[in-house]
């Protein structure tokens, strides 16, 4: 007999690749064997060579539609005349190079399930199959089989027994499968713990008590969600001031794409993201009539909106028949809470009632954010659905792990050609946060069985993710914030060879020991030039800065006019400080005390959202620029200018974009009392055009945009449209967040060249 033998290396296990393998040899007549291993999927079989020369097409062309497969690799080792085909136990011997599948939105064959009366699944909060449910929150240890999961203390009854052995059936293998006999079962409790309905009837009593103006405690599939009835005023007024969370946005559970249509404008092309395998929130355009209330997200012509991700959140929402607010169960700037101890220590202030369950969440999982960019989903926020799912390397690395920065924190771990990028931890400003943080490390350690032989880490001596790396005894790498964006957005894209990388963010530590922000880096992960940057100004006050834009536009004002500045009491952040106040600042500018060096393009955008009178303190990271792209009239083309400084033309110095024309036009329009709108939208254009002269005084033709400040949409795609129309190539992210949270990636990247792999 002929034999063939195939690897398939890629996210090929837990979604249904191995019963696929099992019919497609059947209907060929081969006999043979598949099983999982760390390696991915492997399979043998047997026959004449015209079925053989089948199989193999067949299993590229007609693979499971969760799969992605990275690489097949044949060989023909000689027959021994196997005697039919079956599905052999895993194997767990050899390196650990599997891909663990993202947790998975509830498929619609499982969501008819349940919602049919006479389905055996009917009402059950914990139904899925191989193409749906839960994966990488449950996973305990590689290969990903039940035993190896939090579902391994729930035995299988007889009838969930029959389908997960049944080769035939769509629940074959599926490892989280149970059902109301044999699986996890759902309890509504009030604060003291005590139970008071359970099953569906908790599903039941939590919708009525949302109705009610409750806020509800929702244990999900990766943590918990604290859920109001977001039609509600007084209710989302109380969850806001129980979170401490002044005015930044909560997030939006609909029930269906009907729901989400009353609520906010749903273009065609979000249609796809929001209602994807990934059940992502996405930003889209608020309705003028929408029912939501306006506490959701203040000021802001925008929602964060997903559909329900799982069997609990479709009935609960399904009952309840109006919007909630979904935010991250937590406190700010805290990890999500996993369990039920936790939730009643954290939440229990936040909360008035609990609905849990009793599967076990093995790792935390924050909702992932998109944004429709280009026509495309870009990641802001990577989690639930994403990760840990790796970017490809084009070439083995050696095994480094990368622990980011310090906000929007990830980390990231290279195996083979793998980087593995974790799920969203948060800010590392809490010793809760800091506890997540070396819990996802530990964790992607022990998962995949590899001990690194350096890290890198931010340059920032001061990050705490920083001087963690430096307490390991590991080898280390340093790499600077910028070159970091860069790297991550070439490493995104599999693109080879140096880009102009636009690296435009709040701040970064620089290599001049100056805040950094608004770069041109030309290079690759090898290494990079700082062609050019926005001219520099002072933060008087440096954090504090950060929190009060009035502060940035106080700054800009004293580098172009000094003390005059102080007397323009016509502009909205002047008169918002009392001359006390402004005495300080102005020795603070004056003498450079406590008032860093800057070219930051996000304090930039700050203190213009700030002269044009949209936000003067921010109680949340990015609410001033929010703002001045909210309020951008997309009809007006006009650009105040931005052109190089004077003494650009120096030889060897970095070309210097100088703000301060764009400044003065910007003051003329005000005294002038043109509209914001037709101002803020000539403030992007105009960075749009600065961003091409640069590109074209360089000369590069491939530029790369990366950083926090493009995940603005209109800044991102009028820089996109207009480098476009002037043929150069432009690289933007998809799948990895241009902010901070893509940070791991380009550490990995950097580290790797800088180790000569």
């Amino acid at each position: 007999m002929n034999r063939l033998r195939v690897e398939v290396q890629g996210a090929v296990q837990g979604v249904g690749f191995r019963p696929f393998v099992f019919r497609l040899a059947s209907e060929l007549g081969l006999a043979g064997w598949v099983l999982n291993g760390n390696a991915g999927v492997a399979v043998e079989v047997e026959g004449d060579e015209a079925a053989l020369g089948a199989f193999s097409r067949r299993i590229r062309e007609e693979a499971p539609p969760r799969a992605r497969i990275r690489s097949i690799s044949e060989s023909r080792p000689p027959g021994t005349g196997f005697v039919g085909f079956e599905i052999r136990y895993s194997e767990s011997e050899g390196q650990k190079t599997v891909l663990v599948l993202p947790d998975l939105a509830t498929c619609p064959d499982c969501l008819s399930d349940v919602l049919d009366p006479g389905n055996r699944r009917a009402g059950y909060p914990f139904t899925n199959c191989t193409s749906c449910g839960p994966r990488f929150t449950i996973v305990r240890a590689l290969p990903y089989d039940r035993p190896n999961t939090t579902m391994s203390g729930f035995p299988l009854c007889r009838e969930c027994r029959t389908e997960y052995e049944d080769p035939c059936d769509r629940r074959f293998h599926a490892q989280p499968n149970a059902c109301p006999a044999c699986g996890p079962t759902a309890a509504l409790r009030d604060r003291d713990g005590a139970v008071l309905a359970s099953g569906i009837e908790a599903v039941d009593a939590a919708a009525r008590c949302l109705a009610e103006g409750a806020v509800v405690a929702v244990k999900g599939v990766g943590g918990f969600h604290l859920l109001c009835d977001a039609r509600d005023a007084s209710a989302v007024g109380r969850l806001r001031e129980r979170k401490g969370r002044l005015r930044k946005p909560f997030a939006l559970m609909v029930r269906d794409l009907p729901m989400a249509r009353e609520v906010c404008r749903v273009p065609e092309e979000a249609i796809p993201f929001l209602s994807s395998p990934e059940a992502p929130i996405v930003l889209l355009e608020r309705r003028v009539d929408s029912p939501v209330a306006e506490g959701v997200a203040p000021g802001n012509p925008n929602l964060g909106v997903m559909l329900p991700s799982n069997p609990l959140h479709h009935l609960l929402l399904r009952k309840a028949a109006f919007p909630v607010v979904a935010t991250s169960g937590n406190r700010s700037e805290e990890p999500i809470c996993i369990d039920e101890g936790e939730a009643a220590l954290r939440l229990g202030s936040l909360a008035d009632l609990f609905l849990v369950h009793d599967r076990p969440i093995e790792r935390h999982a924050d909702d992932s954010i998109v944004r429709v960019i280009r026509k495309e989903a870009r990641v802001l926020r990577r989690a639930r659905g994403y990760a840990p799912f790796p970017v490809f390397a084009n070439r083995p690395l050696p095994p480094i792990l990368a622990v980011g920065a310090h906000l929007k924190s990830t980390v990231a771990l290279s195996v083979g050609r793998e980087i593995f990028l974790s799920q969203h931890i948060g800010d590392l400003e809490s010793p809760e946060a800091m506890a997540a943080f070396e819990r996802v490390i530990a964790d992607f350690r022990r998962l995949w069985e590899v001990d690194p032989v350096a890290v890198a880490h931010d340059l920032h001596p001061g990050y705490l993710s920083t001087k963690w790396a430096r307490e390991t005894g590991s080898p280390l790498i340093a790499v600077q914030h910028h070159h970091a964006h860069l790297a991550a957005c070439l490493a995104e894209n599999q693109t080879q060879g140096d880009a102009l990388g636009v690296t435009w963010d709040g701040t970064g530590y620089g290599t001049d020991r100056t805040v950094w922000g608004g770069e041109f880096l030309s290079g690759s992960a090898a290494g990079f030039t700082r062609v050019a940057s926005l001219r520099p100004f002072r933060l008087p006050g440096g954090e504090a800065a950060v929190r009060e834009p009035r502060r940035c536009a106080l700054a800009l004002l004293w580098e172009r006019f000094g003390k005059e500045s102080l007397r323009m009491t016509g502009l909205a952040p002047v008169a918002s400080f009392t001359d006390v106040e402004k005495e300080v600042l102005a020795s603070m500018l004056e003498r450079g005390l406590n008032a860093p060096v800057t070219t930051s393009a996000g304090r930039l955008f700050d203190g213009v959202a700030a002269l044009l009178g949209l936000c003067q303190r921010s109680s949340f990271e990015g609410e001033a620029a929010m703002a001045l792209e909210a309020a951008v009239d997309p009809a007006e083309r006009g650009a105040y200018p931005l052109p190089f400084a004077e003494n650009s033309a120096s030889e060897g110095a970095p070309l210097v974009l100088d703000w301060s024309e764009m400044l003065g036009a910007l003051l003329e329009d005000l005294s002038k009392n043109v509209a914001v709108p037709t101002m803020a939208a000539r403030f992007h254009n105009g960075l749009a055009a600065g961003t091409a002269g640069v590109a074209g005084k360089i000369g590069q033709r491939r530029v790369a945009l990366t950083g926090g400040c493009f995940q603005n949409r209109v800044l991102t795609e009028r820089t996109a449209d207009l480098l476009e129309s002037l043929d150069f190539e432009v690289l933007l992210h998809r799948e990895v967040p241009p902010g901070d949270g893509g940070i791991s990636l380009g550490q990995i990247a950097v580290a790797a060249s800088t180790m000569g792999a």
